[in-house]
């Protein structure tokens, strides 16, 4: 369990709330994908996507979507 701070919208107070992990992480992605790759390959894919103000994991996700629709 742990605690996060919220902030009463409007009034700045502070409101302490505990909750469980399991219960934040309700609409979130549930599970991971992880791949071995070249460093270089990484590197260079990482640069590139930050070069165009995106994000890997965004890309790889926008490729798996389009794979998907494109084979089924």
């Amino acid at each position: 369990m742990y605690i996060h701070c919220l902030y009463k919208q409007g009034r700045g107070q502070k409101l302490n709330k505990k909750s469980d992990k399991k219960s934040d992480k309700k609409g979130k992605k549930s599970s991971q994908l992880v791949i071995r790759v070249e460093k270089d390959e990484r590197d260079a894919f990482v640069s590139l996507c930050e070069d165009m103000d995106t994000s890997a994991a965004r890309e790889i996700r926008h490729f798996m979507r389009d794979f998907v629709r494109k084979n089924s």
